[in-house]
C-alpha cells in the first residue's frame, strides 16, 4: 500500500530550550531588581517576562517593543 508522508511541525521547544532560558532570565532580573527594592525597573523586567510567557518571541521593531514594555 503506497501512502502519503504525513504533515509534520517541530514541537514546542524545538530551539533547545532557549526561550525557557530567556524567560528565565527575566524572571531572575526581575526577582533581583525587587529584592534591591527598583520597582520601576522590576516592572518593565516582568513586562518582558510576561510577554515571553505568553509563547511569543522577541520582536526587533521599535514599536512592538514599546507596546510589550508598556510606553
Amino acid at each position: 500500500m503506497n501512502q502519503r508522508m504525513g504533515k509534520s511541525h517541530k514541537a514546542s521547544g524545538a530551539d533547545n530550550g532557549e526561550s525557557m532560558k530567556l524567560y528565565q532570565f527575566f524572571k531572575s532580573c526581575r526577582r533581583q531588581l525587587e529584592e534591591e527594592g527598583h520597582e520601576d525597573a522590576a516592572f518593565y523586567f516582568e513586562q518582558v517576562e510576561e510577554y515571553l510567557k505568553s509563547g511569543k518571541s522577541l520582536p526587533a521593531l521599535d514599536k512592538q517593543v514599546s507596546n510589550i514594555l508598556g510606553l
